[in-house]
């Protein structure tokens, strides 16, 4: 069930350890921050969950050392030019190897009970859709999925009856406070973000960033890409749009603001003037834990929250003109149709590019803007026009960035 579907999901689920068998699980994205902490949790309670597949992008290594740890039955590299160096790896293993984007998807497609859809960006769509159309529970750390086609992909959940749990710390705190028996009490619900490292530096300070600053997150450990996303605040804006399609909420009562302790990790207004938090420290095992044990609740190794150690916690709205990623989304999502898909693939490509130093960190933004405004904005009928799109939009970036044309930027679509 889709949580936007106004259908909460089906907390009578009796799937995996909840019967005393173990729950089969697939990691897509397995070597990333998130994969990493999904396998420290299960190697806590190994006897609780069967790994079935796993699978990275290029880390040939780490993957084949988690693969052989937690005997997992599929290991799948999507670099197809890796096939070798992994099989290799894994010989003797008696684990079953595969490469490229199609082997991705035949990994998410295992009969598993759950699924991690932690790879990153629009490359993760595929993979999803997959595991979305085995019915699994799907816990969702791919919010570009969301972004690029949200209403085609929340329509999967509903024809395939699979399970959409949150597992971004914001959309799975308010997942944790939102009545969905009751929304329409709900009148607000505010994203918090931590402002990244350069919440205090001056727009002229900040045209000088290097993407060792801004990979350096002051709270969490996460991925280049996401880093840079937090650092530009076009994570938050992204948030917003996965959040309009996770909850039943109109565009105009989600909020975004700054809480530079990451303590806080989201809210719900109610329309009493209530206002419900959830909080804990600043680690992703808290959310992945929470969806990997669901509908119960699993001990995670995490710091413990001292309120009264941390003493103060410290709240501010954004400045659109520092942070222009925000308003970006924002209009990307009342615009709606084709816009967010735009938005996204553009990003994508911008900070790649910044990544590179092929770009500077405040043309991110403006390539992104630009490639908005160049691109008309249509209906999405189905996922073809999502790929179609998305390539349309790559190739605009790149030529806005600077960079060299490719043969093929097309995000391919895989088919029911």
């Amino acid at each position: 069930m889709a949580i936007g579907d106004k259908n909460l999901v089906d907390t009578n689920s009796d799937t995996g350890s909840s019967r005393g068998v173990p729950r089969r699980v697939t990691i897509l994205g397995a070597t990333g921050s998130v994969g990493r902490s999904t396998l420290d949790l299960i190697n806590r309670r190994p006897g609780d969950y069967k790994v079935v597949a796993l699978t990275a992008h290029r880390n040939v290594a780490l993957l084949a050392s988690q693969a052989r740890q937690y005997n997992a039955e599929l290991a799948v590299i999507g670099d197809e030019s890796q096939y070798e160096a992994l099989k290799e790896a894994l010989a003797g293993s008696g684990i079953e190897v595969a490469a490229g984007p199609e082997a991705l998807c035949d990994a998410a497609q295992r009969p598993s009970d759950w699924v991690m859809a932690g790879i990153v960006g629009a490359a993760g769509l595929d993979p999803t859709l997959a595991a979305i159309r085995q019915g699994a529970v799907i816990a969702l750390a791919n919010k570009e999925c969301l972004v690029c086609a949200g209403e085609l992909m929340l329509e999967e959940v509903r024809q395939s009856g699979a399970t959409l749990l949150p597992v971004d710390s914001e959309h799975n705190a308010i997942y944790q406070v939102f009545d969905f028996e009751r929304p329409q009490s709900v009148d607000r619900i505010i994203l918090t973000a931590s402002g990244g490292p350069f919440l205090n530096l001056d727009v002229t300070a900040m045209a000088q960033v290097t993407p060792a600053q801004a990979v350096a997150h002051p709270n969490w450990d996460m991925g280049a890409k996401i880093s840079v996303d937090s650092a530009t605040m076009m994570n938050k804006g992204l948030e917003s749009i996965e959040a309009f399609h996770l909850f039943p909420v109109e565009a105009e009562q989600i909020e975004v603001l700054i809480h530079p302790q990451s303590v806080v990790h989201s809210l719900v207004g109610y329309v009493d003037g209530s206002v419900l938090a959830q909080l804990g420290a600043p680690d992703m095992r808290t959310p992945i834990a929470y969806t990997l044990a669901w509908p119960e609740r699993m001990a995670a190794p995490v710091e413990r929250l001292d309120l009264a150690h941390i003493a103060n916690l410290s709240f501010e709205a954004p400045d659109p003109m520092r942070f222009p990623s925000l308003r970006l989304a924002r209009e990307a999502l009342l615009a709606g149709g084709t816009a967010p898909i735009v938005l996204n693939a553009a990003n994508e490509i911008a900070v790649a590019a910044f990544l590179a130093e092929r770009l500077g960190f405040l043309e991110i933004a403006r390539v992104v803007e630009e490639t908005l405004s160049k691109i008309a904005v249509t209906s999405v009928a189905n996922l073809a026009a999502v790929a179609t799109t998305d390539e349309e939009a790559r190739t605009m970036a790149r030529k806005l960035a600077g960079l060299p044309a490719l043969s093929s930027n097309r995000l391919s679509v895989v088919r029911g």
